[in-house]
């Protein structure tokens, strides 16, 4: 008898410890298990990552080094590819790596560290889209008060907003996800945290959690999204309405474009990943891609392919470098 008391208590004492062991890391299971085709993800994402640092850090430089780009829009532009830049070496660096990994391994302080980070740059680009549409707005709509409006304080005073708002959101979405507990499952069916697949491997209660990420991220998002919608919507009208000469008319809309674009481009999969309710895991996987990597790259290459003054200015960049070469 006194055997089995202590053979009951060994059990439970064993059903205890495992119900209160502590997760310590996450397994992502990547994109693919195929061998050859991770080959080929490794090769084209690095090649996808490089254009990503290349692009944007060239527009930065760019708009830092030419005089005729020292104006509102670009240097907008310039903190949106600082800012898309980020955002991608938040996850690509490790997604092309783990590649070759047998196991795709992240700490539980990574991957918290890696949500923060994604939602920071992530608010933080949300402010500057705005940001841009306002600026758009002013220059087309009130072009007489555009340079009082749209002074240096007010520019430094945006980012600088767009920063804090990015803190914001992001402490705002950790403040209760990261006291959570784990001590279960600890696959992550992705290639980085993303916070709504980490919230369902928490061995408690998480619905006033989802919706709290629903209301934050999903809300915030749709809401910026209809906004700007709405303000490109009203500065196209204006511009078809003024009575403007076609180069300057044309101008305008090449810009616009280029600015809808973006907007799409950045809008469409958060709010497909955090706004729709009905999630589909292959296609969550597609728009986390699209999101971290491609949208970072075709930024750059729809604001120079599509901007006459940019590709101007790096005409102007390039004679420079040649012209420092060929005199030393």
């Amino acid at each position: 008898m006194k055997q089995i008391t202590e053979d009951t208590n060994s059990w439970n004492e064993s059903i205890h410890e495992t119900n209160n062991s502590v997760v310590t890391e996450f397994i992502f299971l990547g994109l693919s298990k195929s061998r050859e085709l991770q080959i080929f993800l490794f090769l084209f994402f690095l090649v996808f990552y490089i254009g990503i640092v290349l692009g944007n850090l060239l527009i930065v430089i760019t708009v830092a080094s030419d005089s005729y780009l020292h104006s509102p829009m670009y240097f907008l532009l310039a903190n949106l590819s600082l800012i898309d830049l980020s955002l991608s070496s938040v996850t690509a660096p490790k997604m092309i790596g783990d590649f070759f990994s047998k196991h795709k391994v992240i700490s539980v302080k990574g991957c918290f560290a890696q949500i923060f980070l994604l939602h920071f740059f992530g608010g933080s680009e949300l402010v500057i889209l705005i940001a841009m549409a306002f600026d758009r707005y002013v220059a087309i709509c009130k072009p007489l008060r555009y340079r009082m409006i749209m002074c240096g304080n007010v520019c430094v005073g945006i980012v600088a907003a767009a920063w804090g708002t990015g803190l914001l959101h992001s402490v705002s979405q950790l403040a209760f996800a990261v006291n959570l507990p784990f001590c279960g499952p600890n696959e992550i069916d992705s290639f980085y945290c993303d916070l709504p697949k980490v919230i369902k491997l928490a061995c408690t209660d998480t619905y006033r959690l989802d919706i709290m990420v629903i209301a934050n991220s999903g809300v915030l998002t749709v809401c910026s999204f209809v906004l700007l919608i709405v303000s490109y919507t009203i500065i196209v009208l204006t511009v078809q309405l003024q009575r403007c000469p076609f180069d300057r008319s044309s101008k305008a809309l090449t810009t616009l474009t280029a600015h809808i674009t973006v907007v799409l481009l950045f809008f469409g999969p958060c709010i497909l990943i955090y706004a729709w309710p009905f999630a589909v895991e292959s296609l969550d996987k597609f728009l986390a891609v699209f999101y971290s990597v491609v949208t970072p790259l075709l930024n750059p290459i729809v604001y120079t392919l599509r901007n006459k003054d940019m590709k101007t200015a790096l005409r102007r960049l390039r004679k420079q470098n040649v012209n420092s070469i060929v005199r030393s």
